[in-house]
C-alpha cells in the first residue's frame, strides 16, 4: 500500500507529458475505476471526519488537511450506490483538484497506477443511458475500468455557482452572437451543458461533440464539403482529457490542416492545479482556461464573438 501511495504523490508532480496515467481504485465491489493521476494531490487513510449541519448527503464530512478544510465526498453514494458502511475498515481518501477546487473522495482501496494512450480510452457504450456517471471506459488486464464523471458529481454537490453574472451579455452582444457558431468538445455531459449555457447566453449557436476524434472528423468532413470552417466557427472550446483523442492532439490536428489552421482554439480544462502552459502553446492553442468559471468563460466568448462579428481576430495567439 505505501508504495502505491508514494507513487501517486511522486507522479502527481509531473506535468506536461502528453499521456494518461490512471490511478485504479475500488469502491468496495469487483468493479475497478480510474482517475487521472494529474488530478490527484494525495492519497491517505481517511482521517476523523467532522459532520457539518445540513451538509450535502454525498458529503461524508469535513477534514482539516495541511491547513485547509476539505469536503470528503462518498464517491460510491454520489454515483447512486449505498453509502460506505462501517464494515469497510480503513477506507482511503483521494485528494483531488478539479475546477479550481480541492476535495476528497472516500474510496475502499487503491490498486496501482497504469500508463495508457488516450486512444485506448473509449466513450461509454450507448446503451448506458443518459444518467450514468461515466466519461470513458477502457480495458486493462482483461478488466473493464470505468472513468467517473467527477465534474457531474461536483455539479450536483454544488460547491459554487455556475451562473453568469446578470447582465453580462448586452443586447448588442447577442445580436453579434446570432451570426456565430461555437464548437464545444468535452467528454463530460455536465461540462457540455455548462459551456452550452454560456454560449447560448451570448446569442451564438452551439455544436457539441463528446471527444476529440469525433470533433476532428466533423471539422475535416465540413472542409471536404467546401465549408469555410474558420469562418463558420468563432471558436472551438475543447477539453483536454477525452477518450479516443485528447484536446492536445485535436489542436495539433487542426493546426496541421491548412483548411482549419486558423480556427481559434480555447483549451478548457479541469487540470487547474497542474496546468502546463508550455504544452498548450506547443500544440498551437490560442488560449486556455481552467474550469469552471462561467464569467471568465463568458468573457472569452464575448471577445471572440465581437471579433468574429467584425471579421477580425482569427488565429491570433493570446
Amino acid at each position: 500500500m505505501s508504495s502505491v501511495l508514494e507513487s501517486v504523490n511522486r507522479r502527481t508532480q509531473m506535468v506536461g507529458q502528453n499521456r494518461l496515467e490512471l490511478l485504479l481504485f475500488s469502491l468496495g465491489s469487483s468493479q475497478v475505476y480510474g482517475i487521472n493521476v494529474f488530478k490527484v494531490k494525495e492519497v491517505f487513510h481517511c482521517p476523523t471526519l467532522t459532520k457539518v449541519p445540513q451538509q450535502h448527503p454525498c458529503v461524508a464530512g469535513m477534514a482539516h488537511i495541511r491547513g485547509e478544510t476539505i469536503a470528503i465526498i462518498d464517491m460510491d453514494y454520489a454515483i447512486g450506490n449505498p453509502k460506505m458502511g462501517p464494515e469497510i475498515k480503513n477506507p482511503l481518501v483521494i485528494i483531488t483538484e478539479y475546477n479550481m477546487t480541492t476535495q476528497g473522495f472516500l474510496v475502499h482501496s487503491v490498486e496501482k497506477i497504469v500508463n495508457l494512450n488516450w486512444e485506448e480510452m473509449h466513450a461509454p457504450p450507448k446503451g448506458t443511458g443518459k444518467n450514468h456517471y461515466l466519461t470513458a471506459v477502457t480495458q486493462i488486464e482483461n478488466r473493464i475500468v470505468e472513468i467517473i464523471d467527477v465534474e457531474k458529481i461536483l455539479s450536483e454537490v454544488n460547491f459554487r455557482s455556475m451562473d453568469i453574472k446578470k447582465g453580462f451579455f448586452t443586447e448588442d452582444d447577442r445580436k453579434k452572437g446570432g451570426a456565430c457558431e461555437v464548437l464545444v468538445v468535452d467528454d463530460s455531459s455536465i461540462a457540455r451543458k455548462q459551456i452550452t449555457r454560456v454560449v447560448l447566453a451570448a446569442g451564438a449557436k452551439v455544436v457539441t461533440m463528446n471527444d476529440g476524434k469525433l470533433a476532428c472528423e466533423y471539422l475535416k468532413a465540413l472542409a471536404d464539403s467546401g465549408v469555410d470552417v474558420c469562418n463558420k466557427f468563432a471558436l472551438v472550446i475543447s477539453d483536454i482529457e477525452m477518450p479516443e483523442m485528447d484536446g492536445y492532439t485535436l489542436t495539433a490536428e487542426i493546426r496541421n490542416d491548412h483548411r482549419l489552421e486558423n480556427l481559434h482554439v480555447l483549451l478548457h480544462t479541469s487540470l487547474s492545479g497542474v496546468f502546463n502552459r508550455a504544452m498548450v502553446e506547443k500544440v498551437g492553442a490560442n488560449d486556455f482556461l481552467a474550469k469552471f468559471n462561467p464569467d471568465l468563460l463568458a468573457a472569452r466568448i464575448k471577445e471572440r464573438v465581437s471579433l468574429s462579428g467584425n471579421g477580425k481576430g482569427k488565429g491570433a495567439m493570446i
